[in-house]
C-alpha cells in the first residue's frame, strides 16, 4: 500500500543516488563472467568497470547544470556509448541490458531540444546491435532503451522545475515581506514624525503661555492629548495596512501645526475635485512638507499650500519664506521626501524639493487625475461633489468667522459632517 505524504510536506527532490540502484541490471553479466562463461573474462571485466566508473561519473555531474552541460560529461557519454556497443557486439545475451543503463545516463544529461534526437539515434543503435546478436530480442532491448531515456528526462526535468517553481515562490515571498516593511517603516516615518513634530511644538506653545495665559496653555495641552490619541489610531490602521488619508483632513492638521509654530498658513484650492488615491497621495505630502517647515523652517514666518485639480493632472506646492537651505544632515529633503518621491514615481507622478528662487523652499508634488473617475462620480450623481473645494475658494485667512463649518471627514452616517442633509420630499 502506497503511502501519501502528509498536506504541507515537501518531497526530496531527485539525486544521484536515485539512478546508480539501476546498475544492478549488469547482474547478469557479471553471472556470466563468474561462471565462465563470457570468452576472455578479462576483456569483459575491464569493460565492466569502465562502463560502471562512467556511469557514476556522469550521473553525478548530471545533477549540477553546469557540470551537466560542460565538455568532459558529454565525451564521458561517448565513451560510454562506445565501451557499451564494444560489450554488446562482442557478447550479447545479457550484455544488451547496459543500452538501457546507457539509456538512463543520456536521459539524465541530455535535457532539453537534443534529447529527441539523442534518444531516437540511440534507440536506433541498439536495436540494430541486438538485432544483430540476438534477433527477436532487439525489440524489447529497443524498447528499454528508448523508454529508459525519455522517462528518465521527464522525471529529472519535472523535479528540476518545481525546485525552480519553489525557489521562485520563496524569492516572491521575501519580496513581498520586505516590500511591507518598506510600507511600515515610511508610513511609520511619515506618521511619527509629524505627530512628534506638533507635540513638541505645542508643548513649546503651552510652557511659553502658562505664567501670561493659562487658558491658552490648557488648550494647548488639550491639543497635544488629542494629536497623541489620533497618532495611536493612525498608527493601529498603519500596521493593518488600511489607512487612507485624506487632504481635508491634512489641510486642517497643517494649519494648526503651522499656527502653533507661529508660522502664518495659507491655503488655496481650486479646480475639479480629486479621486480617492490622489487625495491620500497629497495629504501624505502636504504632511511631510509641513512638518519639514515645523522643524527645519529656520525662522519661516508663512507657509502657502495651493492644490489644483486639473484636467489631467493634479498639483500640490507647498512653499514657505524661511532661509531655503536643509540644515547639516540634508533635514529638509530625507527620508520622508525620499520615500514619498518613491510612492509618486510608481503612481506615475513626481516630487521636487528645493529652495525658491526668492528664497524659502519649495515642495511640488504632481499627480495624474484620471478623468473617467471624476466624470463618472459626476455623471452618475448628476450634481456637483458637495465637499469639493469651490474654483474660487478664498483664502483660508480672510473667510468669514461665520462661514459653515468645511466638510471634513464622513460620518458615521455616511454623510459628510458640515454639508447639509438632503430630503426626500418637497
Amino acid at each position: 500500500m502506497t503511502r501519501t505524504p502528509p498536506a504541507g510536506t515537501t518531497v526530496p527532490p531527485p539525486t544521484a543516488f536515485s539512478l546508480l540502484p539501476w546498475l544492478l541490471m549488469g547482474m547478469g553479466a557479471v553471472a556470466n563472467l563468474v561462471q565462465g562463461r563470457t570468452p576472455n573474462p578479462w576483456v569483459g571485466i575491464t569493460g565492466l568497470l569502465i562502463f560502471n566508473s562512467l556511469y557514476i561519473y556522469v550521473v553525478w555531474r548530471a545533477f549540477v547544470k553546469e557540470l551537466r552541460q560542460s565538455l568532459p560529461t558529454r565525451l564521458a557519454l561517448a565513451v560510454m556509448g562506445l565501451v557499451t556497443c564494444g560489450l554488446a557486439l562482442g557478447y550479447g545475451g545479457s550484455w544488451l541490458t547496459f543500452f538501457p543503463l546507457l539509456g538512463l545516463a543520456v536521459g539524465a544529461v541530455l535535457r532539453g531540444p537534443g534529447l529527441a534526437p539523442a534518444g531516437l539515434g540511440l534507440t536506433a543503435v541498439a536495436a540494430t546491435v541486438a538485432a544483430f546478436r540476438s534477433g527477436w530480442d532487439a525489440i524489447g532491448i529497443a524498447y528499454g532503451t528508448f523508454l529508459s531515456t525519455m522517462v528518465t528526462a521527464a522525471i529529472l526535468s519535472l523535479a528540476e522545475t518545481v525546485g525552480e517553481l519553489r525557489a521562485a515562490r520563496e524569492e516572491l515571498a521575501r519580496r513581498a515581506v520586505e516590500k511591507e516593511r518598506l510600507r511600515f517603516s515610511r508610513d511609520l516615518h511619515d506618521l511619527l514624525g509629524h505627530t512628534l513634530s506638533v507635540i513638541v511644538v505645542k508643548a513649546e506653545a503651552a510652557r511659553r503661555l502658562a505664567p501670561s495665559a493659562p487658558e491658552a496653555a490648557l488648550g494647548q495641552i488639550n491639543d497635544i492629548e488629542s494629536v497623541g490619541r489620533q497618532a495611536l489610531t493612525e498608527i493601529r490602521e498603519a500596521v493593518t495596512g488600511y489607512r487612507r488619508g485624506s487632504l481635508d483632513t491634512e489641510l486642517t492638521r497643517a494649519r494648526s501645526a503651522l499656527t502653533a509654530a507661529d508660522v502664518e498658513p495659507v491655503v488655496h484650492r481650486s479646480g475639479q475635485p480629486l479621486p480617492p488615491p490622489t487625495e491620500a497621495l497629497l495629504g501624505w505630502v502636504v504632511r511631510e512638507a509641513v512638518t519639514n517647515v515645523v522643524r527645519h523652517g529656520g525662522g519661516a514666518t508663512r507657509c502657502e499650500i495651493a492644490v489644483h485639480g486639473g484636467p489631467e493632472r493634479a498639483r500640490l506646492t507647498v512653499t514657505d519664506d524661511g532661509p531655503g537651505t536643509s540644515p547639516p544632515g540634508g533635514g529638509r529633503t530625507g527620508n520622508g521626501l525620499t520615500g514619498l518621491t518613491e510612492r509618486l514615481t510608481a503612481a506615475g507622478g513626481s516630487l521636487t524639493a528645493r529652495p525658491g528662487a526668492h528664497g524659502g523652499f519649495t515642495v511640488t508634488a504632481e499627480l495624474p487625475t484620471p478623468t473617467d473617475v471624476l466624470g463618472a462620480r459626476t455623471a452618475h450623481t448628476g450634481v456637483r461633489d458637495p465637499c469639493a473645494a469651490p474654483t474660487d475658494a478664498p483664502d483660508s485667512r480672510t473667510a468669514p468667522t461665520d462661514a459653515p463649518a468645511p466638510c471634513t471627514a464622513p460620518t458615521v452616517s455616511g454623510l459628510p459632517s458640515g454639508c447639509a442633509t438632503p430630503t426626500l420630499g418637497p
